[in-house]
């Protein structure tokens, strides 16, 4: 099954949830950075916490970046979503490994870190991109989600995200979902997820057995009455162009930029999200280098 995203809400109006399918796009990313398998789950979870939040934008052109910087040795984990949830991203230190937890999971909260932020970018093509910023709970991602939404957004949500490495460390299974009350729902109804939260178990088992995220919120929710909204395919896509990389060239100034040619015969552009390099010959600068 292709990669795919859900939304759905409660038939009583209280509830909005949303999953996606990601071991597609996990597993390219994986391939695209040679990402050990503790550095794709942390990556997998936050393409798939940007594919969620990035697809509720629904803003033609509009895009969403998660950037996490907890001070463990990944570095930056940074995820990029559109208006239709297509996801892409990169870690600062994609070779790190380390030992599994006591519990035999993989360490991402030792590898993210938790002294550090959660920034959240939300670009709507206006003037000025949306920040907000909470400090990391545990690293672990999911739970620092809905901490952001708890505390900059005042909305009680429900996080879990997961990515299931197999023996030779390629992406079995990966996804999550967000579940949040809408206002005017009991009080008690937090409880009511919490519980069906904790009887679902990990994601990971989950989609594993069927990758549908439909089937995944129809697990998690067994006792709520939900209507399913929309489905759409998402997947792991770049927009990196040669005419953006010659606009990052004019970004260094003429003067930078004409140094820079007359240090080397050729400039070579990489993309750091799919890995495609561009080549700038000394013509092409002289070119860029008159049109400016």
């Amino acid at each position: 099954m292709n990669d795919c995203l859900i939304r759905a809400m409660t038939k009583d109006g209280w509830i909005k949830a949303a999953a996606v399918s990601g071991a597609g796009f996990a597993e390219q990313a994986r391939r695209i950075h040679h990402l050990t398998p503790v550095a794709t789950a942390a990556l997998g979870r936050t393409l798939s916490a940007a594919s969620i939040m990035g697809e509720a934008l629904k803003e033609d052109g509009a895009s969403l970046t998660l950037r996490i910087r907890g001070g463990g040795p990944l570095g930056t984990v940074l995820a990029v979503s559109d208006h239709t949830g297509n996801v892409r991203g990169w870690v600062e230190n994609p070779d790190v490994d380390l030992p599994l937890r006591p519990d035999g999971k993989l360490d991402v909260g030792g590898a993210v870190g938790h002294d550090g932020t959660l920034t959240v970018i939300r670009d709507l093509r206006m003037k000025e991109p949306y920040t907000g910023s909470v400090n990391l709970l545990s690293g672990e991602i999911a739970e620092d989600i809905a901490l952001y939404f708890s505390e900059s957004e005042q909305i009680p949500t429900a996080c879990a995200l997961g990515v299931l490495v197999d023996r030779d460390q390629s992406v079995l299974a990966a996804g999550g979902y967000m579940i949040q009350l809408l206002p005017g729902a009991p009080d008690d109804m937090i409880f009511k997820i919490e519980n069906s939260v904790y009887q679902s178990g990990p994601v990971t088992a989950v989609l594993r057995d069927n990758p549908d995220p439909e089937y995944l919120l129809k697990t998690v929710l067994p006792d709520f009455d939900l209507e399913f909204l929309t489905r759409a395919p998402v997947e792991y896509r770049c927009d990196c162009s040669r005419r953006r990389m010659e606009a990052a060239l004019i970004a260094l100034g003429e003067k930078d930029l004409r140094n820079l040619m007359n240090e080397q015969d050729d400039i070579i552009l990489s993309c750091q999200f799919c890995g495609k390099s561009r080549r700038f010959t000394r013509e092409d600068i002289k070119s860029i280098l008159a049109d400016m």
